[in-house]
C-alpha cells in the first residue's frame, strides 16, 4: 500500500504528521547527500528515526510479522532502544501497531467496495491471523464485533 492509496483513511492529524515527517525526511535527505548527518541534533536524529519507525509500521501494517523485534531488527537497533523511543507516547509500540490495524479494518468494513469481503479476510488483510482474536480485540476498541460495526454502518449510510 501508499500513502496515495490510503488518502481517504487519513485523519486530519495523520495529515500534519505527514507534512512535519516530510520536512524531516527531507532534511534527513539533504543532511547524507552533503555527508552531515552527523551533525544533526540529537533531537532531530531521535525525531527523524521516530517518523523512520512510523512510517515502517504504517508501510507493513498487512504483515502478521510485523512486532518490536521485527521493526528493530529491520532499523538495526535494539529493542529496548525502541521501546525506549516510544515511552514519550501515549502507547507502547505494540498499541501502536494494533490501533493502526484496528483503524484500518475499521476503515474497510465502513467501506461499500469492500462489503464482499468477508469480516474476518478484513482482520487477515491487516495482520491479524486469528479470526477470533480479531472480533475480540475491535470489540475491546469499538464497542461492537466488526460484523456488528459493518451492519450498523450500512444501516446509517444504506
Amino acid at each position: 500500500m501508499s500513502i496515495v492509496q490510503e488518502a481517504k483513511t487519513f485523519t486530519e492529524g495523520d495529515g500534519q504528521r505527514l507534512g512535519v515527517l516530510t520536512w524531516d525526511l527531507a532534511t534527513a535527505f539533504l543532511a547524507h547527500h552533503i555527508d552531515a548527518s552527523a551533525r544533526l541534533p540529537p533531537r532531530t536524529r531521535r525525531q527523524l528515526l521516530l517518523r523512520r519507525l512510523d512510517l515502517f509500521i504504517e508501510d507493513n501494517l498487512a504483515d502478521p510479522q510485523l512486532s518490536p523485534p521485527a521493526i528493530a531488527a529491520h532499523h538495526h537497533i535494539s529493542v529496548r532502544l525502541l521501546h525506549q523511543l516510544f515511552a514519550g507516547r501515549k502507547e507502547s509500540v505494540s498499541e501502536t501497531i494494533r490501533r493502526r490495524r484496528l483503524e484500518r479494518c475499521s476503515a474497510d468494513l465502513l467501506d461499500p467496495l469492500l462489503a464482499a469481503l468477508p469480516v474476518h479476510a478484513v482482520g487477515t488483510r491487516w495482520g491479524f491471523t486469528d479470526a477470533a482474536a480479531f472480533s475480540r480485540t475491535f470489540r475491546a476498541r469499538y464497542g461492537v464485533s466488526p460484523r456488528e460495526h459493518r451492519r450498523l454502518a450500512t444501516r446509517q449510510y444504506g
